[in-house]
């Protein structure tokens, strides 16, 4: 799952960052309303958290033009604008759901994963590969009765692969989805990271992760879920 946080205070920002990439989200964050607009209509974002009172141009407005532009991405209000006619204002522009400040952490990651599954990508069924199985919501990966501990990059990385199953994806497409906008695209980033999980969920089984000459990476088809 990828987010997009526009939120002007630098502080608030990086807490829900921080708070979400724990949680094995890509997160990138914009701080004022002309980059949340830039970056928002490019439709790659599965939920957008967005404060109503930015420099530049208004939550309001970025929902008004964004709605225009035919741009679905489920959107969150959050702002300490609680009054009923901001809420209404929010709804009638589009807005999905509406969260005042102040918030707690626990429940701002519970609506964007309700939101997230509104995408049929994005329903958090077990997910199985063999006798490898990922659980979206408690995070607990297990593999012929072992459990394996992954780092949020590596449960990320093996999210989106599974989802993907028997489809290869390539470096670029990995890095979309598992980074945010500040890596480094000129790193064999995707290659560490691709490795370092072969190992842990390889140990004591065959391979399932391959690799897909001069295009990236893919996993074995899922054989069944529950």
């Amino acid at each position: 799952m990828r987010i997009l946080v526009t939120e002007d205070d630098k502080r608030l920002a990086e807490f829900i960052a921080v708070g979400l990439r724990e949680n094995a989200i890509t997160v990138d964050l914009a701080m004022d309303g002309e980059e949340a607009f830039t970056m928002a209509r490019s439709g790659i974002y599965d939920v957008i958290v967005l404060d109503i009172m930015l420099p530049g141009r208004s939550g309001f407005d970025v929902i008004r033009q964004l709605r225009h532009e035919n741009v679905k991405t489920p959107i969150i209000c959050l702002t300490a604008r609680n009054q009923l006619e901001d809420k209404v204002t929010g709804f009638n522009l589009g807005a999905d759901d509406y969260l005042p400040k102040p918030f707690e952490f626990a429940e701002l990651l519970a609506r964007i994963r309700a939101l997230g599954r509104r995408s049929p990508d994005l329903v958090p069924v077990k997910l199985q590969c063999g006798d490898l199985t990922l659980d979206p919501v408690t995070h607990n990966v297990e593999r012929q009765a072992r459990t394996i501990e992954l780092t949020p990059k590596e449960f990320a990385l093996l999210e989106f692969l599974m989802r993907r199953a028997g489809r290869a994806a390539t470096r670029t497409s990995i890095l979309d989805n598992v980074w945010d906008m500040n890596y480094d695209s000129l790193t064999n980033v995707v290659d560490v990271l691709v490795n370092r999980l072969r190992k842990k969920i390889d140990r004591g089984g065959e391979s399932l992760i391959e690799t897909v000459r001069g295009v990236g990476y893919r996993i074995r088809a899922k054989e069944g879920s529950e």
